[in-house]
């Protein structure tokens, strides 16, 4: 298989489990309707960041440290699936509060450095993620590969990830969306939490299980 083809293979996978719904579609779509448009954009940069991380760290070998050495995998399994937890539970106890939506100048400066820091730290809580690329990589890399296809996957995943979390940030942060969010809010907020913390719940007790 040709260095282009390869790549082309790796980006189309990437890309079906990017949109694959998850933690990460559910926060940039909430962070969109609740907050802005631009805080949705710099969750989907969070994401994209957490993405290139993972897929370093996959090319560099670190993911074969981390199965071979199973305390240090499995703890990093169980502490992201807590944070998912925790995250879910955070959005569930704040389903009743009152919707204050920012002015433009209070999100440049305040939440849109937070609304990153959540995208990046949801996308870094799963570590499954990074065993994700590893296997893709294995699966679809030519031997040997090219170093400047080696060198391209990081920026590139950061792209695909960015990119397709900006299509989900720019439509729930339409004003039909919206205005459906602003009505539904409670409802809408306790799924959104319910979602990720079984999520994070799944991951921990799945972890735990494969001890026993």
């Amino acid at each position: 298989m040709s260095a282009s083809l390869a790549l082309l293979g790796i980006l189309g996978a990437l890309l079906v489990g990017a949109v694959s719904p998850g933690p990460s579609f559910v926060l940039v779509s909430r962070i969109s309707l609740k907050l802005s448009r631009r805080d949705g954009l710099a969750a989907a940069l969070g994401m994209g960041v957490g993405g290139a991380i993972f897929a370093t760290l996959a090319l560099l070998g670190l993911v074969t440290l981390l199965l071979q050495v199973e305390w240090l995998y499995i703890v990093l399994r169980v502490l992201g699936g807590l944070c998912l937890v925790y995250l879910g539970t955070r959005i569930w106890r704040g389903a009743t509060e009152p919707l204050d939506l920012p002015d433009a100048e209070a999100v440049r400066l305040s939440t849109v450095p937070r609304s990153f820091a959540l995208g990046l730290v949801t996308q870094l809580s799963n570590p499954k993620t990074a065993i994700v690329y590893a296997s893709i990589f294995a699966a679809l890399l030519p031997a040997p590969a090219p170093a400047l296809l080696y060198a391209a996957l990081p920026p590139l995943v950061l792209v695909l990830e960015s990119s397709w979390y900006t299509v989900v940030a720019v439509a729930f942060s339409a004003q039909r969306p919206r205005a459906a969010y602003l009505r539904s809010k409670v409802w809408l907020d306790r799924a959104a939490g319910a979602v990720i913390g079984i999520l994070g719940a799944r991951l921990v007790s799945e972890t735990l299980a494969s001890r026993s």
